[in-house]
């Protein structure tokens, strides 16, 4: 089968997600990306852009059996710019995120216009793929809350019309075997998000603030992409912390980074905001043990662990109770507990999230709608 994958925003989650697929998958693909640059552009030029080289692929000959595109598309537009050959063949978009529920962190009022443009494009195409059922739940409700807002000719049967035809489609993940790479030393802690506030830095410091505190050894490594403007903790962290530090920033090659996950005893995320978890997946397919608030899409992706043992892996949210069981981990650790034995049943319930299953998977759903 030939599909037409419209991407964009090429980066980041968004750039592995479309090279996993493509190249796990067993259909034939058109790629037609853009640089993952001023998003806010993106989502207002990029139907303009595609329509204009999608009619010339069509008329060199090019046809495709089904068209993909992420949440950053305005897909109606695109539709009403392409010839009928593009209009009539399945579309399915995949929301990666979404305008509605995004952290908003500027003083700036929120523009709902992308918000919209999210409902219309889920409108235009023929299925809606989330990547978690806590996303997709959060968004609907999101924009039941939102419409109430309009004066009149609320689209309610709409919002049904698209919720409808929703469903999960996990992201796969590409990690290597599960055989650690640790050096010889104490507990080995690993924290790997953007360095966005949105991510709760402050927690997982005070966390170890504390845990320092308790005379507890442990080494750590920071990592993940940064911007413009890093939260000021980072900053304060990296000198307090920096006797303990052996990774500190973004890993510039894919190797780098999955050389991270493997030598990590511990995953601890503190996020307030996530709607899949691909850093905590990755991590604990690679061995890692996870310490997770349980909020978001966490426990929905360590569903399949026993619920008797599924506890071990979470914590409320707090930093002292992040920090005692930091230090509980260390402490099994010290007297010969093997933390990557412990977390091994989180590891059988994420390996579904493997590369090919999941495309082997999304490729099936596919077939079935063109």
């Amino acid at each position: 089968m030939k599909i037409l994958a419209l991407e964009p925003y090429y980066g980041g989650s968004h750039r592995a997600f479309l090279d996993g697929w493509i190249q796990h998958s067993r259909h034939a693909w058109t790629a037609l990306t853009l640089p993952a640059y001023k998003w806010k552009w993106r989502m207002r030029h990029a139907a303009i852009t595609f329509a204009s080289q999608i009619e010339k692929l069509a008329a060199n000959g090019q046809e495709w059996d089904l068209l993909i595109t992420s949440d950053m598309l305005d897909l109606a537009t695109l539709l009403g710019m392409t010839a009928r050959s593009i209009r009539t063949i399945p579309r399915v978009v995949y929301f990666h995120e979404n305008q509605l529920t995004y952290p908003f962190t500027t003083r700036d009022e929120r523009d709902h216009h992308f918000g919209f443009t999210n409902f219309t494009t889920a409108l235009a195409a023929d299925a809606v793929w989330f990547n978690s059922r806590f996303h997709l739940e959060a968004f609907y409700a999101a924009l039941r809350k939102w419409l109430l807002k309009m004066p009149d000719h609320r689209p309610e049967r709409e919002i049904e019309l698209a919720e409808h035809k929703s469903s999960v489609q996990p992201p796969g993940v590409d990690v290597p075997s599960a055989a650690s790479s640790r050096p010889d030393g104490p507990l080995r802690i690993l924290w790997a998000a953007r360095w966005e506030h949105d991510k709760n830095p402050e927690t997982f410091f005070e966390a170890l603030e504390k845990l320092d505190a308790l005379d507890m050894d442990f080494r750590l490594d920071v990592i993940g992409e940064s911007f413009r403007q890093t939260p000021p903790v980072f900053h304060r962290a990296r000198t307090r912390f920096a006797h303990r530090v052996d990774r500190w920033g973004y890993q510039p090659t894919r190797q780098l980074y999955q050389q991270a996950l493997k030598a990590a005893d511990v995953f601890v995320s503190t996020a307030n905001h996530e709607f899949f978890g691909i850093a905590a997946v990755e991590a604990i397919a690679a061995g890692a043990y996870p310490l997770l608030p349980r909020r978001l899409a966490y426990p929905e992706v360590l569903a399949a662990v026993a619920s008797s043992e599924r506890g071990a892996f979470f914590y409320d949210g707090d930093p002292s109770n992040l920090a005692r069981q930091l230090a509980e981990l260390a402490n099994r650790q010290a007297v010969g507990e093997s933390l990557r034995e412990a977390a091994r049943v989180a590891r059988a319930a994420v390996a579904p999230f493997r590369w090919p299953t999941r495309a082997r998977a999304m490729d099936d759903e596919l077939q079935t709608l063109a």
